[in-house]
């Protein structure tokens, strides 16, 4: 009965739909492929995709600058939804009625598309979450409450985002864990000879965000990665802000969790990723449970069986189309060229810093330089509350953040409280920076 159970996790997840996959894929491709013909060039033609960026806000053309808290959708992303929910919206079954083994066809290219993403060893390896934020709590509350104890130690950095702080700080009151911060240079770089001097066989876990959601700057996640397994750590990389904009090898890196966001990628919101080796997720009790994760189910004694790998961190009834979502978004990306998008950035990242510099009283965090840098631009503008900026910004039709960024220790560090964020995509131009530091200036 168990050969059995665990037979159909498995071709729920895969191999029993996989006769499906085609037939579903170009029906799902086809908008796709469309859209990919009419891109050239042009950087007008690409926009021309983004349905948001073609509106008014107060009287004025759309400047979008916030891509780094939410990404704008494609038509692609946008046609898979909504095909998706027009003809194959079913609960997934690899063995029930047509629409449910259509869904479940879906549901299994999407994941193995992630795992394509990321360059995972197999697709049972990716956990769907709701973004970032739960895919670090799953970890720990699920790895953290099964291998962290009094007396243990975790390492993370003084630029955390509060997804990768909170959840450690809530297990460290709970458990007894010493939670100790590493460092950076007054420009945002981490100061990896102190990361040697506080890691000790006390550490059970080393977090860190691949890219800062304030200064833009790329971190070392390789070596990071080197130095805490040495030691004998785990590592967990918040990819939230890399995953858009940096190609990402998981096996490459040498992380243990890898946990990113659907809707920063131009995803359905809510939807997100994590990925762990298989052998990890198998030893990792389940995060939430019910159906799904577990079957035939009795009143004698609780489930001792469970899916495997990241099928068993999917209880209940399953986002398909957020799934489906994300894959429309990753192939819309794969479309445009990774070198294209790479090239942008960084076109976008040395604009944006020349043209900053030109505002008086702006300061912008982190390098300035555009290397090991994406277009993430955070700055407080002196003499103006960050929400006076947002404000005035927004009356232009330029959409900004303000506030502490969810990083309030980054912050202080550099010593403000609160600052203005534009943040930049594969949509955005030169023409809107330009719109960006005219506002600023009239400021």
């Amino acid at each position: 009965m168990r050969a059995g159970r665990r037979d159909f996790l498995r071709a729920t997840a895969s191999v029993g739909v996989a006769a499906m996959l085609p037939k579903i894929a170009n029906a799902r491709n086809a908008g796709l492929t469309s859209a990919n013909a009419q891109i050239g060039a042009n950087r007008a033609t690409l926009r021309a995709q983004f349905p948001a960026l073609a509106q008014k806000v107060n009287g004025h053309d759309l400047v979008f600058l916030d891509s780094a808290a939410t990404t704008q959708r494609p038509l692609a992303v946008i046609n898979a939804i909504t095909d998706f929910y027009r003809a194959d919206n079913a609960n997934p079954s690899a063995t029930m009625h047509t629409l449910a083994r259509k869904s479940a066809a879906l549901y299994a290219d999407a994941r193995q598309t992630v795992a394509r993403f990321l360059n995972a060893k197999a697709p049972e390896e990716i956990v769907w979450t709701h973004g970032t934020t739960e895919a670090i709590n799953l970890v720990a509350s699920s790895w953290g409450g099964a291998n962290l104890k009094a007396g243990d130690e975790i390492i993370l950095t003084i630029a955390e985002h509060y997804s990768n702080l909170v959840p450690w700080q809530l297990l460290a009151q709970h458990v007894g864990v010493r939670i100790q911060f590493l460092d950076i240079t007054d420009e945002g770089h981490l100061k990896l000879d102190q990361l040697s001097k506080l890691i000790s066989r006390r550490t059970k876990l080393v977090a860190f965000s691949h890219v800062s959601n304030v200064l833009g700057l790329v971190n070392p996640a390789r070596e990071i990665c080197e130095i805490a397994h040495r030691a004998g750590a785990m590592v967990l990389i918040d990819g939230a802000q890399s995953a858009p904009h940096v190609p990402i090898d998981v096996r490459a890196l040498g992380c243990d969790f890898f946990a990113c966001s659907g809707h920063k990628i131009m995803g359905p919101m809510g939807t997100g990723i994590l990925w762990a080796r298989h052998e990890i997720l198998d030893a990792m009790p389940p995060y939430q449970s019910g159906s799904i994760m577990t079957h035939e189910v009795d009143t004698a004694a609780a489930p001792t069986h469970f899916a495997e790998g990241g099928l068993k961190f999917s209880a209940g009834s399953p986002d398909v189309c957020g799934a489906v979502g994300i894959a429309a978004a990753i192939e819309f990306a794969e479309s445009l060229g990774s070198k294209a998008l790479i090239e942008h950035n960084g076109m976008l990242t040395r604009h944006a810093l020349g043209r900053l510099a030109e505002v008086k009283g702006l300061k912008i965090l982190g390098p300035k330089s555009p290397e090991n840098r994406i277009s993430v631009f955070t700055f407080p503008l002196e003499g103006h509350k960050a929400m006076d900026v947002v404000k005035a910004l927004d009356e232009q039709g330029i959409a900004v953040r303000g506030g502490d960024m969810a990083a309030l220790p980054l912050l202080k560090r550099l010593g403000m409280n609160e600052a203005v964020r534009a943040s930049c995509f594969h949509y955005t131009t030169t023409e809107e920076i330009d719109r960006l530091v005219t506002v600023l200036q009239s400021i």
